[in-house]
């Protein structure tokens, strides 16, 4: 990684982390890897089974909610591809935090991102093993569990290169299932499929209407689709050990409005238009396998468990990738245990096996405590998504001026509309922060996530503080 022309930000009045550039983390990412990677990123399990909540909340209109999430979450990745293009950092948006609004900022971001992503590894292996034994009756979840990790755990504590192919593949595999649920839909949907006739605005209208539960519904499917996005920023962590940061950073987030448009807005839109939006089996099996036992494909259940196996796999291996690159970078700046930022063979062995352990012992807690101190768990990281959108919204703001008076050569991705845009994507996020502590079964995320915010956010000014006086 290059070296940043940015004038130190302590010559600015600020306390900042040394710049991250001339890592001595690898660089086994190519160009392939990165493009894969973005495009497999925003197709999740999410997707994939979480949308038929949206859908049964919203009805047709749940193509609205997903339109205006997208939009935001083009404008986040945006800002965070003009920070990450002018300085590739492995920490990403913890680091472009860091510089722009002060250690305490980079600290409690990062760290909040970590614990995301491990009770996310949980979670993924939680899910992938029900899967598994659903189709092996008999063998215990907890084997599967335990397969899953120890797969990933090692894939990550090899090379990088390691990661990027099982990212390529599994990648690859979800776009085809995608691209064919896509075609299949649109040739429905115009009635050229055999066997269908084509159902015009019919379901689009049905059982009440577009918006058949009112701004209500529409609201609650924003907030599922808004959850459904997660995961994008794990391509500007990986940028950070390509073969040329700049450029795959450049690639992938000037790509990511045709892939939301694409792969969420226009699935939604099959969806609806192909089935009435309160059949049960869309939030019982899932919008996709209905769609496909709507349209008469054998085995529709089946392969779209496979398909999910793959996505649950897949975001499995970008968490434990994502956590350990941020907790590699967050020691790195003086900002964690120090046993952690060792390297061993380029690669943050050590940080892989903290974040994988972190994995195990949410598994556990899953077996043990699953109405208590899981769900706890899942509370706590409810938000962390928006907070960390607030936080790029934020650095962005403060750093584009610094870099457009001192390194302009470096914008080589720009967010649009600056800073006016910017503004609305701060604004969209605070709107669904208030969406959420409004609705009854959302509070308790705002008020855990809060609670992690306020705890890390004090540590991190306290950290600052002692090393401000020691400085």
């Amino acid at each position: 990684m290059r070296q940043s022309t940015l004038t130190p930000p302590e010559q600015q009045g600020s306390v900042p982390p040394p710049p991250e550039a001339g890592s001595p983390l690898g660089n086994g990412l190519k160009q392939r890897h990165l493009s894969m990677i973005a495009l497999g990123g925003v197709i999740g399990a999410g997707l994939f089974v979480g949308s038929g909540a949206g859908i049964a909340a919203a009805g047709p209109s749940i193509v609205l909610a997903y339109a205006a999430s997208g939009l935001l979450v083009m404008f986040v990745m945006r800002m965070l591809g003009e920070m990450s293009a002018a300085n590739p950092a492995s920490g990403s948006f913890s680091v472009h935090a860091d510089r722009a609004i002060g250690p305490w900022a980079g600290f409690t971001a990062g760290w909040m991102f970590w614990t995301l992503l491990c009770v996310g590894v949980a979670i993924e292996a939680i899910g992938a093993a029900h899967i598994v034994t659903g189709w092996l009756p008999g063998t215990p979840s907890w084997m599967w569990v335990l397969i899953f990790m120890a797969v990933f755990c090692g894939s990550n504590l090899a090379a990088v290169s390691h990661f990027g192919e099982f990212e390529f593949w599994f990648a690859a595999l979800k776009i085809g299932a995608i691209a064919l649920f896509l075609g299949l839909g649109v040739l429905a949907v115009t009635g050229v499929l055999p066997g269908t006739d084509s159902p015009g605005a019919a379901n689009l209208l049905h059982g009440g209407g577009f918006l058949p539960n009112g701004v209500d519904g529409l609201l609650v499917g924003l907030l599922a689709s808004v959850v459904a996005y997660g995961g994008l920023e794990t391509v500007t962590i990986a940028a950070a050990e390509s073969d040329d940061p700049v450029k795959g950073v450049a690639r992938a987030v000037k790509t990511t409005m045709w892939r939301i448009a694409i792969v969420y807005v226009g699935s939604m839109l099959v969806i609806v238009t192909l089935l009435p939006w309160n059949d049960p089996a869309v939030a019982a099996d899932g919008p996709y396998a209905a769609t496909l036992d709507h349209l008469g494909i054998p085995h529709a259940g089946q392969i779209m468990n496979v398909v999910i196996l793959v996505a649950l796999l897949s975001a499995m291996n970008a968490n434990i990738y994502g956590s350990s690159r941020m907790a590699y970078s967050l020691v790195a700046r003086g900002q964690g245990p120090k046993a952690l930022g060792k390297l061993s063979g380029r690669v943050p062995r050590r940080a892989v096996l903290a974040s994988c352990g972190f994995g195990f012992v949410t598994v556990l807690l899953s077996y043990w405590y699953p109405e208590t101190l899981f769900a706890w768990l899942l509370n706590m990281v409810g938000g962390v998504v928006l907070v960390v959108w607030g936080f790029i919204a934020v650095s962005q703001f403060a750093l584009r001026r610094r870099i457009e008076r001192e390194a302009p050569e470096q914008l080589v991705v720009r967010m649009w509309g600056f800073p006016y845009l910017t503004w609305v994507a701060l604004a969209g996020v605070a709107g669904v922060l208030v969406l959420m502590a409004l609705g009854e079964d959302t509070r308790v995320q705002v008020a855990f996530t809060g609670g992690l915010t306020v705890a890390l956010a004090a540590t991190g000014y306290l950290r600052q503080r002692r090393a401000a006086a020691r400085a």
